[in-house]
């Protein structure tokens, strides 16, 4: 399981473990209070009462923390906040200033709790009320000093936070609509240009093959003729189906690089690819390039899908060997769990492809505990330092 990210609610046990602890390190600050009850000199009675107020405001502090976000239970949630804020005030002013430090988790809660049109009056409206509670409590107006800026700073930071949440979201579901409208639009253009490439063939044979019937009983000659006409149109029919099934297929490495690093951020891997990638400084004609984005594309389904890393590297060099420059193809993660010893389809169709170009595949674990390295090699058409 990755880390829990910004704008994601934790769905296994131990994403609300990992989040639980992030937010319990701020309960650090509790310590003035806990202090209080420990040795504040109260009452056995008032040291229990005081327990059980610090108990119920942190249990209600965090519930309005890991609440999810129901945009019609926003009066319940200011009522809750209403609720929070007097128990901030009784404990303050009922055990002493040690306890106004409630207040700077009211203002965080309710930046983090409220929308913006509302939070952005609560958190000045909650740092108001802790100084009416400091300047009341004996001694309070020592400790204004340093929790009203925390207050403020807090909640607002809680309100920043909020907004880039609900801004995340937006880009998340902006990019699948897009993803969905390109995929249509690809469809649309490949109906097109499939009705443009066979519908004028198709019409021929058809009308063709109904001369041929008219003439086959009379003319058998100009008939042989017709069919000999369909033939020819059915294979020039299907070699512009190929050249266009090709075209549509043949991925580039700019293009591959583009969607990897699409593919890796959106599976929260951290990506290293090269900026650019142009096949001439590699000495690459398009059959070259061809193989070695599909080898890019392979290997990044592979670490997206099954990898569980956190990182993955690519890199692309022209290396001279004994044999001449090579294109040289390495993509790099460091996850836990290695592919299988026996390979998938994936990997022996790439094997296959690079060595019908006189290339070569070798994939296997990294280099230390855990990871694993795929590289692909081709022989480049230029000399080393050729490519500009």
């Amino acid at each position: 399981m990755g880390p829990v990210r910004i704008g994601q609610q934790p769905e296994t046990r131990r994403g609300k473990i990992v989040k639980g602890m992030w937010t319990g390190v701020w309960l650090f600050y509790l310590s003035a209070p806990v202090t209080d009850l420990v040795s504040g000199g109260h009452s056995t009675g008032v040291r229990v009462l005081g327990a059980l107020g610090l108990a119920a405001f942190v249990a209600w502090y965090l519930v309005l923390i890991f609440r999810s976000q129901r945009p019609n239970n926003w009066n319940r949630v200011f009522l809750s906040l209403v609720v929070l804020a007097a128990q901030s005030a009784v404990l303050s002013l009922s055990l002493g200033r040690e306890w106004l430090v409630l207040y700077v988790y009211v203002s965080i809660a309710s930046g983090a709790a409220l929308p913006l049109e509302w939070s952005r009056w609560t958190v000045p409206g909650t740092t108001a009320l802790l100084v009416a509670t400091g300047l009341a409590v004996p001694g309070g107006d020592a400790y204004l000093v340093g929790l009203v800026v925390p207050a403020l700073l807090g909640g607002f930071a809680m309100v920043g936070v909020r907004q880039m949440v609900r801004t995340t979201m937006e880009l998340r579901q902006a990019r699948a609509t897009v993803a969905a409208l390109a995929a249509n639009e690809e469809r649309l253009r490949m109906a097109r240009d499939l009705h443009d490439l066979l519908g004028h063939s198709l019409s021929l044979i058809t009308l063709k093959s109904e001369l041929a019937g008219r003439m086959l009983p009379d003319h058998p000659d100009r008939a042989a003729q017709q069919v000999a006409d369909i033939e020819r149109v059915s294979r020039q029919a299907l070699v512009d189906v190929r050249e266009a099934v090709t075209g549509y297929r043949r991925p580039t490495l700019p293009g591959e690089l583009a969607g990897a690093r699409t593919a890796l951020t959106a599976a929260g891997v951290v990506a290293v690819l090269p900026d650019t990638a142009e096949p001439e400084a590699y000495g690459l004609d398009e059959e070259r390039e061809a193989a070695l984005a599909w080898s890019l594309r392979e290997a990044v389904t592979n670490v997206v899908r099954h990898s569980g890393a956190a990182r993955c590297t690519v890199a692309l060099e022209l290396r001279e060997t004994l044999g001449g420059p090579v294109a040289e193809l390495t993509v790099t993660d460091d996850g836990e769990s290695a592919p299988s010893a026996a390979p998938g389809n994936g990997l022996t169709g790439l094997r296959e492809r690079l060595e019908a170009l006189d290339g070569s595949l070798t994939a296997g674990p990294a280099t230390g505990r855990k990871g694993f390295r795929l590289t692909a090699r081709i022989p480049a058409r230029l000399p080393l330092g050729s490519g500009s």
